[in-house]
């Protein structure tokens, strides 16, 4: 298994003045003392007890909010302080700084947390079907719907498409729109007042390359605009940052299912997005499994195995024709309306509207 490692060396400070007016005389030559010199944890969240030994008055501060420690600070003499760090389910390592500050003097403290070990596991079952040259490393089978592996966008605002939708959370009120059964998740579209509810959900997790695919049923009715897709970790301005569309249709024009990638160079908004359309004559009424493989030189798409996508990296090195090197994490969601999703109008009457998740699942190369 794979451990988290603190390394905390001892260090000394230049200078004080912690004298508060009733505390100690200030020292000409302040001193801070660690205990021990690492700690070492696991990829779950844990603590540890570490002890200060000051002749000043100290404080320390994180720079990411999954490391912490309590307290935050502490006056002459010897303290206890507790480091915390919350599970670590981004799919890579990370890092934090603890800065250990006494008047304009400053010591930062690398924190270094690895990745969660089953992201680096195969999964072996012998009822999944493995593409060539792959291993199964991460799946949800939606025996129930996993909180720690799923995290949910809320609101409404249009969503940078004018949707009319409203996501809530799992439980809003008297409303939900995200059930498990049968060993399906049920993503529900339903009128609730003057709104239209539904889920739009994100793994914790994300990966770099690699085949992602899951096993869909599509909801009916004009209006309805289901997707599986994948945003980079770190998002910060779209297109720039790049986007895969693994599986998106519009209710007004049943069966025809559509995967797409978008960048700065190639996105719908100029009219220049990658995409490829296929007609699957079932994708309503029966399950069907949509999948992209994302390589270091192309990115695949695939229905039920069959490729119909392509997508070439022109290996230019250009950030604005290729930022799909990075962790990306994968998104389920069902909107209303919108840009796309109503170009022709919704229907009310297609409400409540329901897109079925059998199962997704992550596969890396051996």
């Amino acid at each position: 298994m794979k451990k988290l490692f603190f390394v905390i060396t001892s260090f000394t400070l230049a200078t004080c003045g912690c004298n508060g007016g009733n505390g100690p005389e200030p020292s000409d030559n302040p001193q801070i003392d660690i205990s021990i010199e690492s700690l070492e944890f696991g990829f779950a969240s844990e603590s540890g007890s570490v002890t200060v030994t000051s002749n000043c008055e100290w404080g320390v501060s994180s720079d990411q909010s999954w490391c912490s420690t309590y307290p935050t600070g502490g006056l002459e003499g010897t303290s206890t302080i507790t480091i915390n760090a919350t599970e670590n389910r981004t799919g890579e390592d990370r890092t934090c700084l603890l800065t250990f500050r006494s008047g304009d003097n400053k010591k930062e403290l690398s924190v270094l947390q690895h990745l969660n070990p089953q992201d680096t596991m195969t999964i072996v079952d012998p009822t999944v079907d493995v593409p060539e040259g792959y291993k199964l490393i991460w799946r949800d089978e939606f025996d129930v719907l996993k909180t720690s592996e799923w995290w949910l966008e809320t609101g409404a605002g249009g969503w940078g498409n004018n949707e009319l939708q409203r996501y809530i959370p799992i439980h809003d009120g008297k409303d939900t729109c995200a059930i498990v059964s049968g060993g399906i998740l049920k993503i529900i579209a339903k009128q609730s007042g003057e709104d239209v509810l539904s889920i739009r959900m994100n793994t914790y997790r994300s990966w770099t390359y690699g085949y992602f695919e899951a096993r869909l049923k599509l909801p009916v009715g004009k209006g309805t605009w289901p997707a599986f897709w994948m945003l980079p970790k770190d998002f910060k301005a779209w297109p720039d940052d790049g986007e895969i569309d693994i599986m998106e249709h519009v209710g007004y024009r049943p069966n025809w299912v559509s995967s797409s990638i978008h960048c700065k160079s190639y996105n719908h908004a100029i009219g220049t997005q990658r995409t490829a359309e296929k007609y699957i004559p079932t994708a309503q009424t029966e399950f069907h499994i949509y999948a992209v493989e994302w390589t270091e030189n192309a990115i695949y798409g695939y229905i039920d195995g069959v490729r119909y996508f392509t997508f070439t990296n022109d290996q230019k090195g250009i950030y604005d024709t290729w930022p799909f090197y990075k962790p990306f994490y994968l998104k389920l969601n069902l909107a209303w309306g919108g840009n796309w999703g109503g170009a022709e109008g919704v229907n009310p009457e297609a409400l409540p509207a329901t897109y079925e998740i059998d199962y997704v699942r992550v596969f890396q190369k051996k």
